[in-house]
């Protein structure tokens, strides 16, 4: 995949379009702030967040690549992180004080931080990159950006939610729902496979969707590669024919279920969960999970890689290291209601096992085609 291809893999910035490079890295990363005493409040990750750290600039140009630099046991970490600061920096932030670290994180798109890692070369000071989804990580390993992780690390999670040549792991999973309200739908209305909307005018005007997500996008480029690129655009010129309602992100989709403004909507799992939370009471909405193999319940991962090309790479192990114990991973499943990956953790009592979950049999890795699916949905008249 070519380094301005990956710029639309988060679904951010639709005026620029996904064949304009919008690169990162003249700006710099700073410290993440010591969060407040009470329990943040997480915002969707399906765009860039404005926090105080770097925000991105364009670039005119490739960087030129400099040598490797020699690694060292550094006590600064720099991390792009796709992941929202309200929803993972207290963790990062608490990671760096009992490692003695002085951790530094940049915020942004995964797709947009992806894209700023390429162009910088070997001269870019991430030592850890975080993504929200599996595609931006295989491609960043697909280019040769990532160095390969220490076997004891990779052991700790499932084969399936790590790269098979060990240059990536899942840190929390995440499952593709369709989320509906329970006052204007029954459960056994919903289709036996999410291919089924499509086409069935009982469903016009009533769900929502976002193609510009990043998840969404994840989820399409899996259609394709289970059923094929035939289905995968039937389907969505059949969603987009019933004059489903486009939002921006999973987020806007629950809070319109819960509000009966739609009555359906494809997201991940854990928003409809932060809302329940914020609210402190039930409210009128229920996830769809799909446990028959279904493309629609795709399992897909928030994941780390190390750069090759990282100045201090036994912090960055240090870190993946503490990621993936149980402190933190009981972190995932009580703070962002995630599925923890560590064997032993629990996820929230809400949701159902992991384990029983049968998702499609699909390499996450695979996902890193997303050049295929941007197009798709170019072609569609979603982009």
């Amino acid at each position: 995949m070519r380094r301005r291809e990956l710029l639309r893999l988060g679904g951010f910035g639709l005026a620029a379009g996904w064949s304009f490079l919008l690169g990162c890295s003249n700006a710099s990363p700073t410290p993440t702030p010591v969060p407040p005493a009470s329990t943040p409040t997480p915002r969707s990750e399906s765009t860039a967040t404005p926090v105080a750290s770097a925000t991105a600039t364009p670039t005119t140009g490739r960087a030129a690549v400099s040598p490797t630099p020699v690694r060292s046991s550094s006590g600064t970490l720099t991390i792009y992180s796709g992941r929202s600061q309200s929803l993972i920096g207290p963790l990062l932030d608490r990671v760096g004080q009992e490692l003695g670290l002085d951790v530094r994180v940049r915020y942004g798109d995964t797709a947009e931080l992806a894209t700023a890692i390429l162009e910088e070369g070997n001269r870019s000071p991430a030592d850890l990159f975080f993504g929200q989804d599996a595609g931006a990580l295989g491609a960043l390993a697909k280019e040769g950006r990532l160095a390969p992780l220490p076997e004891e690390l990779l052991q700790r999670v499932p084969l399936r939610f790590r790269s098979a040549q060990g240059l990536w792991v899942g840190i929390s999973g995440r499952v593709r729902t369709v989320v509906y309200n329970t006052e204007r739908v029954r459960a056994a209305e919903i289709p036996a496979s999410i291919v089924d909307f499509a086409g069935d005018e009982r469903w016009r005007g009533r769900l929502g969707w976002a193609p510009t997500n990043g998840s969404f996008q994840a989820f399409v480029t899996a259609l394709r590669r289970l059923r094929g690129e035939d289905v995968a655009r039937a389907w969505l010129e059949g969603i987009k024919a019933l004059d489903a309602r486009v939002f921006p992100n999973n987020a806007s989709i629950v809070q319109a279920v819960i509000k009966g403004e739609i009555d359906a909507g494809f997201v991940n799992h854990y928003y409809l969960m932060r809302e329940r939370a914020q609210a402190g009471r039930p409210l009128p909405a229920e996830n769809h999970f799909y446990t028959n193999g279904d493309p629609g319940g795709l399992v897909n991962v928030a994941g780390v890689g190390i750069l090759a090309s990282s100045r201090a790479s036994d912090a960055a192990q240090r870190f993946v290291e503490y990621l993936l114990s149980e402190s933190a991973q009981r972190y995932f499943a009580e703070q962002t209601f995630e599925y923890p990956l560590l064997e032993g953790v629990p996820a929230h009592p809400d949701l159902p096992p992991l384990a029983s979950l049968n998702p499609p049999a699909l390499d996450l890795s695979d996902l890193d085609d997303l050049r295929g699916t941007l197009a798709l949905l170019q072609e569609v008249g979603l982009l």
